[in-house]
């Protein structure tokens, strides 16, 4: 698990509720919730006019590199009703999207796969971030 991610204040509220939820319409076996759970438990809190630019926080369009494979992907970081993967939006409760949360430019994390696997990781750039432009509550 993703240690040492910040997470804004707002972006917390939200994705707290949204877990809260999820809890109560789905299974509590739902992975993505439980993992997105566990990120908001670990997270350190902070105001959204103090977050640096270079974390990525919820509606952060990102690059990143799948080190292995040597490939850069570019995303935002989305909610999960405005998540659509063919414009490039990520849901929070996707495994990359949960992986990136509260990361910052230059951090390495392990990326669960299906079937056991994994790949690592890197942000290599927050390339745009709501809090950066004055836009707190998005």
């Amino acid at each position: 698990m993703q240690q040492n991610i910040s997470i804004t204040a707002p972006d917390y509220r939200r994705l707290s509720r949204l877990v809260a939820d999820l809890g109560r319409f789905t299974p509590s076996a739902f992975s993505g919730a439980e993992t997105l759970a566990e990120l908001l438990d670990a997270g350190r809190i902070v105001l959204p006019e103090g977050i640096p630019g270079d974390i990525v926080t919820m509606n952060s369009r990102v690059l990143y590199e799948d080190i292995e494979a040597g490939e850069l992907r570019e995303v935002t970081l989305s909610y999960p009703e405005d998540a659509n993967p063919a414009l490039g939006k990520v849901s929070v409760l996707s495994p990359v999207g949960a992986a990136l949360l509260g990361l910052a430019a230059g951090d390495e994390t392990v990326l669960p796969l299906p079937h056991g696997r994994s790949a690592c990781i890197r942000i290599c750039k927050v390339v745009w971030q709501p809090e950066a432009h004055g836009q707190y509550e998005l």
